[in-house]
């Protein structure tokens, strides 16, 4: 029985193949149609006939897409896999399908089968070079209203995919579609979500024009709630990671044209004065530290700020806390313990006070027994860096370039870097009235080799700062020694084993980019 229905759908493919009115033979179009009930063979048969005269019986659309659909999902793998391949030609001819099967294609993307898998994104491809916009239609109603497991690899396939198609394919039309439909997602996504969206977007026109990028910034503004009060506290809504992960995605399109400055206020008036209350439930995981990196990064590209002064007093207070003063002389306390030296920490709030301190030049002599407390505390953490770039450029001077790739000497390169930039700007500062001139390249920044980027191993060691000016300033320190000696320099965390220096940049280096973990799976959820 079976063969004769074999044959019987062999001679109704006949039929139709030379026909030239072959919207005449409808009926051998439906019995095709209903083969997707018949054996193995006859399903096979039936999913590329069906395919091959669809064009014909636009009466018969919605039937035959069904009957592709049941095959679709059929128990057989390799059925599945001939109907999933043969679906993009139902519209081939006519792309008012498209957006449909697009969205069909998009469900199936939660096949298990790898090699399944394969096949729906063959098809996909396939359309899309056909009619880009429909099958983005398709895909982001998915996206939309799918359940989670299709949600994730529509946005998955759609990050990886459409740069692969190329600006051929993703014509203006496609491309301006898929920047609104980017925005509605964006209104409610996970950690995961806004990453691959936002890489999305920046592939766009948005991510090359001025306006675009500022557009872009906004939308991270947003999703950073930087117009909310900073609780560091709240463990639900992930208010640190969110932080991180924002500002991360907002750091490439800064420049002079678009500035950073209610970041860097969000960051000043909300997030410094809570620093201490951020912490990290992971092990290993600095978060503060990656914060300070971020917050030096925004104060680069920073405009104007009103109330400069305000601003800068809190970088100035927290840069405080992690500059000692040295330790009393005191003959009854011979085994005073040494401060310990944060370099990392030092180098990100000293960087931010000095690109902000342009703005307010005289925030520190207004003060003179401020100042002069400052000018002890930058003397003595100068004269502590002074062994420790000694040693670093030591031991990288005469490294083969190929030597300097191990992760030992990568280490101790950033470790150069970041005490040199230190010893840069406390040059700066420690003029009299402060500078604000020197420009450094952040320590863990790539560099172009420049001049400015910082020392080169065997570069000849910074001259050690002290009290030689003629200032009036000067003189009253040289007076004041007497009541506090300058300690011995420190030797500070890694001096004794210059070859494990590990710089507390490099521990715990936080979440990667696309890490969720905001709210569950699908926390970070935007509520409007």
């Amino acid at each position: 029985m079976s063969v004769d229905r074999i044959e019987k759908l062999y001679k109704n493919f006949g039929v139709l193949a030379d026909s030239k009115d072959k919207n005449e033979h409808e009926a051998e179009y439906l019995e095709i149609l209903t083969a997707v009930k018949g054996s193995s063979k006859e399903k096979r048969l039936a999913s590329q006939f069906i395919a091959r005269f669809f064009k014909y019986f636009p009466t018969l659309a919605d039937q035959a897409i069904e009957a592709q659909l049941d095959l679709c999902e059929d128990e057989d793998v390799a059925i599945r896999k001939q109907a999933i391949k043969d679906l993009p030609s139902l519209c081939k001819d006519n792309k008012v399908h498209t957006q449909k099967i697009a969205d069909i294609l998009a469900q199936l993307l939660q096949a298990e089968d790898n090699s399944e898998l394969s096949v729906v994104h063959n098809s996909l491809m396939t359309l899309f070079k056909s009619d880009a916009k429909g099958t983005l239609g398709g895909i982001f109603s998915q996206i939309l209203s799918g359940d989670d497991l299709i949600r994730e690899r529509c946005i998955k396939f759609l990050t990886v995919k459409i740069k692969a198609l190329g600006r051929d394919i993703i014509t203006k039309e496609a491309e301006e579609f898929l920047i609104s439909e980017c925005k509605k997602v964006l209104q409610d996504v996970t950690a995961d979500e806004f990453h691959n969206l936002m890489e999305l977007l920046g592939w766009t026109r948005l991510g090359h024009t001025v306006i675009g990028q500022q557009e872009l910034v906004d939308i991270v503004a947003e999703q950073a709630e930087i117009n909310q009060n900073f609780d560091p506290k709240d463990v639900e809504n992930d208010n640190v990671d969110r932080l991180i992960q924002c500002v991360k995605h907002a750091l490439p399109y800064f420049s002079s044209q678009v500035d950073s400055a209610r970041f860097v206020v969000y960051m000043c008036e909300q997030v410094l004065p809570q620093f201490d209350d951020i912490s990290s439930s992971e092990e290993g995981a600095d978060p503060q530290l990656e914060i300070l990196k971020l917050f030096a990064e925004l104060c680069t590209h920073c405009g104007s700020l009103d109330n400069a002064e305000s601003k800068i007093e809190k970088v100035f207070e927290r840069l405080i806390e992690y500059m000692p003063l040295p330790p009393d002389s005191d003959t009854e306390k011979p085994s005073q313990e040494e401060p310990r030296l944060e370099f990392s920490y030092v180098e990100c709030l000293m960087y931010a006070f000095h690109r902000l301190g342009k703005q307010c030049p005289d925030v520190l002599i207004k003060d003179t027994d401020r100042q002069k407390d400052f000018r002890f505390r930058l003397q003595y953490f100068a004269r502590g860096i002074q062994g420790y770039i000694k040693k670093l450029r030591e031991a990288l001077q005469g490294k083969t370039a190929e030597e300097l790739k191990t992760e030992e000497n990568k280490i101790k390169v950033v470790a150069l870097k970041t005490t040199s930039n230190i010893n840069t700007l406390i040059k700066d500062l420690f003029h009299s009235p402060p500078s604000f001139k020197s420009v450094i390249s952040l320590s863990w920044k790539p560099t172009a080799g420049s001049a400015k980027d910082g020392p080169v191993p065997g570069q000849k060691r910074h001259t050690p700062i002290t009290f030689s000016s003629d200032s009036s300033l000067n003189k009253q320190s040289k007076t004041d020694k007497s009541q506090r000696e300058i300690y011995q320099p420190p030797s500070g965390k890694y001096s004794n084993k210059v070859s494990s220096y590990v710089p507390s940049q490099q521990r715990g280096r936080g979440r990667g980019r696309g890490r969720g973990g905001f709210r569950g799976n699908r926390g970070w959820r935007r509520i409007y």
